[in-house]
């Protein structure tokens, strides 16, 4: 799992990934400076826009400032004439009736005692108002109050009313009360320029509506923000907000007011219409314009960098690679378009490469020469030999004793060996290795046929093993089976039951630093004739010479003699089918992999 984990990341350790890093942490200060100044920019923005707001809604309740300080005024300057004529009720509801004649924004002006009785009013008639939602909320807490009531409307609908306490002295006396109707307060709302979507309302300090706009639409619940109550919002006065209204629709709100501490003015705007819209576009591009430019100014970057740097390097380790690999077709191209340090360094490797190849060419063609001639020294000895074997058969065929001759024969069978081993080491590809199963198996043959008649009945079997051995082990193992063989050959025997007689050669690798040569022979009831012993000691020379040692086991009807010796490990050369190593030499064959 690291391992993979390991092998994922090796891209970062690239010039180009490690370049881009380098680019990221230089631009990162100037795109952070940019978010920076964009995010200011976009705050300076939202305070102006909220300023705005806050001027238009402001603007659209100006008329409606001017008739509620109007009636404020109004019922402070009514005070006065109330108390003077207060014994006269006849004559204070005519200075009222007079007053609400005279002008045309008010629909009742008069005086309403603690009890709720009215007897100085522009309304003919006494009248009780204890009933009334404004005369209980005075009542609860006296003091200045814009609010809602019944009096003064023809027609039942609610009238605003503006409401001042009468004190003589500290004595509460009552209020005197000026109404408007609610058409009246809406009509003095200033609509915006052009199309400008301005939907305000006005309300008390209790959270009473007081009047609507009058492009409201049906329901002013669709306008005013989700959850949350008028008296919650005077907490925010002078002030911007965005929420979301009872239909789910995301505004933007404005609440200022127009008689402080009474009465209020909120404005409902979505969203795009308000101006505010914008800011979350502009703060958006605040991150994506750096991004844009990070990017932008990598990919110039990079493509400068791989025009200029990346291929050249790539193409110059490319002709690397191939040369270590074994293309020595000719010296690797200099990169004439690439920058000075990289033709420079591209001019190095084609020198180098070109003076490697010349050196490698001679050094083949010495190791070719000394090779032929190593070759030709085992052909010759092994000619010299063969030669010597052949004037030894001559010299048996003149003998007429039998001890000389087998003497002379086992001679001549020695120096045959000697030959059958040069003769395999001149064939050989390699001369620093000889396959040893193939050795014993000329050297087998070249014994059976010379020693062995057509009517003897001798089974020869052998069971030979691939073992490849250096020539310094090869040498004395030949030698030491030559012995074996010819002893078993001269003492092969048969019982006289049928059975023919037999040899069995057998050569095995235990492991791969051991391997065991055993050499076995039929006995016959007569015994084993006596020999010179010169075999024997030559054998336990040969044996001493492998570092191993020779056994012998004979029983009634076999004999049999077991070496058990160390194999030397051959000398490791590259081989063109390994895409581990690296062929430096001109005979790479093609489809080598480095």
């Amino acid at each position: 799992m690291l391992r993979r984990l390991k092998d994922g990341l090796e891209f970062t350790k690239g010039l180009g990934f490690r370049l881009g890093g380098l680019l990221s942490i230089a631009i990162l200060p100037i795109g952070m400076i940019s978010v920076i100044q964009t995010l200011h920019l976009s705050q300076e923005y939202e305070r102006s826009s909220e300023i705005a707001l806050l001027g238009r809604t402001a603007t659209a309740a100006a008329g409606e400032r001017a008739l509620l300080q109007s009636a404020i005024g109004t019922a402070d300057a009514l005070g006065p004439a109330v108390l003077e004529m207060m014994g006269n009720p006849q004559g204070c509801g005519d200075v009222m009736r007079g007053f609400v004649q005279r002008t045309v924004n008010f629909s009742y002006a008069g005086f309403t005692r603690l009890d709720g009785s009215i007897s100085c009013s522009s309304i003919p008639g006494e009248q009780d108002m204890s009933a009334d939602p404004a005369y209980q909320l005075f009542m609860e807490s006296p003091g200045t109050l814009v609010t809602t009531s019944h009096i003064g409307s023809d027609n039942g609908a609610l009238s605003v009313i503006v409401i001042q306490p009468l004190y003589r002295g500290a004595d509460l006396l009552g209020f005197v009360g000026v109404a408007m109707s609610q058409d009246m307060l809406r009509s003095t709302h200033v609509q915006g320029l052009g199309n400008d979507p301005v939907r305000v309302l006005t309300f008390n300090n209790l959270g009473q509506v007081l009047s609507e706009g009058q492009n409201m639409g049906n329901s002013i619940e669709e306008i005013l923000p989700r959850g949350k109550s008028l008296p919650s919002l005077l907490s925010r006065s002078e002030t911007t907000f965005s929420d979301y209204s009872a239909s789910g629709e995301k505004r933007v709100f404005s609440v200022v007011p127009v008689v402080p501490g009474l009465v209020y003015a909120m404005g409902s705007w979505n969203r795009s219409d308000s101006g505010i819209a914008g800011i979350d576009q502009t703060r958006r591009t605040a991150l994506l314009l750096p991004l844009i430019l990070w990017g932008a100014s990598l990919t110039v970057a990079y493509f400068a960098v791989y025009r200029l740097v990346l291929r050249h390097i790539r193409e110059l380790g490319g002709q690397m690679r191939r040369f270590a690999i074994g293309d020595r077709s000719a010296p690797p191209p200099v990169l004439a378009d690439a920058p000075t340090e990289i033709e420079d360094m591209s001019q190095t490797f084609h020198n180098m490469a070109r003076i490697l190849i010349r050196d490698e060419d001679a050094m083949e063609a010495a190791v070719k020469e000394k090779t032929v001639l190593l070759k030709e020294v085992h052909h010759r000895v092994k000619n010299n030999l063969q030669l010597i074997a052949s004037i030894i058969n001559m010299q048996i065929r003149m003998i007429d004793h039998d001890d000389a001759r087998r003497v002379l024969r086992s001679v001549q069978d020695r120096v045959a060996s000697l030959a059958t081993i040069y003769r395999n080491l001149y064939q050989a590809e390699h001369l620093d290795s000889v396959q040893a199963d193939r050795l014993i198996e000329d050297i087998i043959n070249q014994m059976s046929n010379a020693s062995v008649g057509p009517g003897a009945g001798l089974v020869i079997e052998t069971d030979l093993e691939r073992l490849v051995l250096m020539p310094d082990q090869a040498v004395p193992l030949s030698l030491l089976a030559t012995e074996a063989f010819t002893n078993a050959l001269k003492y092969a025997g048969s019982w006289g039951d049928g059975s023919a007689p037999w040899v069995r050669v057998s050569l095995n690798s235990v492991t791969a630093t051991e391997a065991i040569l055993e050499v076995q022979n039929s006995i016959g009831p007569v015994g084993m004739a006596e020999g010179t012993g010169l075999g024997s000691q030559l054998i336990d020379a040969f044996a001493t010479q492998l570092d191993g040692t020779a056994e012998l086991e004979h029983d009634s009807q076999r004999f049999v003699l077991r070496l058990r010796f160390h194999v030397e490990p051959l000398l490791k050369r590259p081989t063109v089918t390994d895409s581990k190593d690296v062929v430096l030499t001109s005979a790479a064959r093609p489809g080598s992999r480095h």
